[in-house]
């Protein structure tokens, strides 16, 4: 895996970070984006200095510009990880078009075309794409119509890749973790717990097979994942979504 250029979205983010940790300490070349330039530049400094393109997924010219910029400074890309990633939630018939519009921008837009720049240079490094999918796009959940149909275009476009892509070497996974440990989870439960962040946790717990040991999952432990699917010891796995879960979509 000698350098390889690994370019990470979100990473600002808590599983965005917890990757960028994990490559950087295999000692990847490491390229990361996001919207969060404060948030960026620190994890940036955290990882001796990594490259950092302050970027917004949402817009197709940044895509465009953040896949360039990374291969100019570099000279190649071996692995595009998509990380960046929003949560909305509440009853459809409440739905907005704001709610709507943001989160298939970021969560399936922003995926397509980060892979679609990065695909032309994958070919050259028979590289490879982990895409960050959910549990939410594997099964449907109450009151997630949004989200559900976001994550759920991120697993059927990871399937897609994977095929069209096969011929060139190239592999296409996603991970699809259930709840996870991050300032994300902290937000949602602030913004949707009824002014009961802890009581919405707990809620979400309490649903869990592990019932009163159930514990949400860490950011390392799905960042673990992703560079699995990114080493060589995975070149038979693609289109592959693997759920990270403690059982939640094994079934009732």
């Amino acid at each position: 895996m000698d350098g390889r250029v690994v370019l990470i979205t979100g990473a600002a983010g808590g599983i965005g970070r917890a990757a960028a940790e994990r490559f950087h300490a295999q000692g990847e070349t490491l390229v990361l984006t996001d919207l969060d330039a404060e948030g960026l530049a620190k994890v940036a400094a955290d990882l001796g200095g990594a490259h950092a393109i302050v970027g917004d997924v949402t817009r197709v010219a940044d895509c465009e510009r953040i896949v360039r910029e990374t291969v100019e400074r570099h000279g190649r890309l071996d692995v595009l990880v998509n990380c960046a990633g929003v949560w909305v939630e509440g009853p459809t018939a409440e739905a907005t078009e704001e709610e709507f519009d943001r989160t298939m921008a970021v969560n399936l837009k922003g995926t397509f075309f980060m892979c679609r720049y990065a695909i032309p240079h994958l070919e050259r490094t028979e590289g490879c794409i982990v895409n960050l999918s959910s549990d939410a796009g594997l099964v449907g959940t109450a009151e997630t119509a949004i989200y559900c149909a976001s994550k759920g275009g991120v697993s059927l476009l990871t399937r897609s890749l994977a095929l069209e892509l096969a011929p060139k070497l190239v592999r296409v996974n996603a991970v699809c973790p259930n709840d996870v440990d991050t300032p994300m989870l902290a937000g949602q439960a602030r913004d949707y717990g009824g002014g009961d962040p802890e009581g919405y946790l707990r809620a979400l717990l309490a649903k869990y097979p592990q019932r009163e040991r159930a514990r949400f999952i860490r950011p390392e432990e799905v960042a673990a994942l992703i560079a699995y699917l990114a080493s060589p010891e995975a070149a038979p796995i693609t289109g592959a979504c693997i759920p990270i879960d403690f059982g939640s979509t094994a079934g009732y």
